[in-house]
């Protein structure tokens, strides 16, 4: 049972993190800017997360050392780059095409895996094969969806008078995709940055309110610096409060807690492959609470997106299989390093 509790704590952050998608694009089309949303949710994240880091035992806690306090710092510009782009892309684009680029994010990993040596590769093997395939198939996936619209396959009629202004709807599309494309980029960096902290600081609450802290003071000076409009921070509508307070909750506690515990257990290639979930649920609720449209591209470029991210998920699980054989074998002949990324359980 112990054993699933990743898995199912992945799938239930699939749909926090789509939920959080609808609402906070509801919230940016009543005029609530994305410095002012990010602000609001993790300065009420950080809030929530500091009576819950005194529960932590003390002998548990990391010393607050210039160390730490720098790791902190890292990961909360890494994903306060994150939120930034992937609500200024949400902002743009429709949510299936979000949701189907969320499945960028196994390959990409893999490639940043590779690049810091987490990931061993094996020029001759099939499962690097599979994965290095499966990477620029997904890659190509996002690209159809982005550049081709196609015609619609499924529409609401819209009741709202909150509609994109700025630019055309292929326009829209096309740089919301490239928006969400960097974040895609970053969001896996944040992955790997993760893995490297909490291995050494392997306490998921206080990393998040150190973290939360940061990305509330990063999007403050951002704000006050750019916009200079201190209307921005207006919480006058429902939908924002809403926003602000699910973004808080759900996103920078729940959503980003439970992913950073799966990370530290499983390993961040496993907490990306529950991505494909996303797809089906943001496409759904985005034409149901959205009326967004539903277009050809969409579907198209979803299912290479797909075949990728399944061939680079079958890559893994050979070579996890191939590991397991080899961590058996090794019992006998006084064991073997295995990857930073192998799928085995921490102790």
């Amino acid at each position: 049972m112990e054993s699933s509790l990743p898995s199912v704590g992945m799938v239930v952050q699939q749909f926090a993190q789509v939920g959080l998608l609808i609402v906070t694009k509801k919230a940016m089309l009543s005029g609530m800017t994305t410095f002012s949303l990010v602000f609001y949710s993790s300065a009420s994240g950080a809030l929530i997360l500091l009576p819950l880091c005194f529960l932590i035992k003390r002998s548990a806690r990391p010393k607050l050392s210039f160390h730490f306090l720098g790791c902190c710092f890292l990961i909360g510009l890494i994903g306060f780059l994150v939120q930034i782009f992937g609500y200024a892309g949400t902002f743009y684009a429709p949510s299936s095409l979000i949701s189907a680029m969320m499945n960028l994010i196994p390959g990409i990993t893999f490639l940043f895996a590779v690049l810091f040596r987490m990931e061993t590769v094996d020029c001759r093997s099939f499962s690097t094969l599979a994965k290095s395939i499966g990477t620029v198939v997904a890659i190509s996936g996002a690209l159809v969806a982005t550049l081709y619209q196609g015609p619609p396959l499924l529409m609401l009629p819209s009741h709202s008078n909150l509609t994109l202004q700025p630019l055309t709807q292929s326009a829209n599309v096309l740089l919301g995709g490239l928006l969400f494309g960097i974040d895609c980029v970053i969001a896996s960096l944040l992955m790997i940055a993760q893995a490297f902290v909490l291995k050494k600081y392997p306490v998921e609450l206080i990393i998040m309110f150190f973290y939360s802290c940061f990305v509330a003071i990063f999007s403050l000076a951002s704000s006050l610096i750019l916009e200079r409009d201190l209307s921005a921070f207006s919480l006058k509508t429902k939908t924002r409060l809403v926003a602000v307070l699910y973004g808080g909750f759900f996103g920078n506690i729940f959503q980003l807690t439970i992913g950073s515990w799966c990370v530290r257990k499983k390993g961040p290639l496993f907490a990306a492959t529950f991505h494909p979930i996303g797809v089906v649920l943001g496409t759904a609720m985005g034409v149901i609470f959205l009326h967004d449209t539903f277009y050809l591209g969409s579907l198209v470029g979803s299912i290479i997106i797909l075949i990728g991210f399944y061939s680079v998920m079958w890559g893994k699980a050979k070579e996890r299989k191939l590991v397991d054989d080899n961590g058996v074998n090794n019992l006998e002949s006084g064991g073997e390093k295995a990857p930073l990324l192998s799928t085995k359980d921490a102790n």
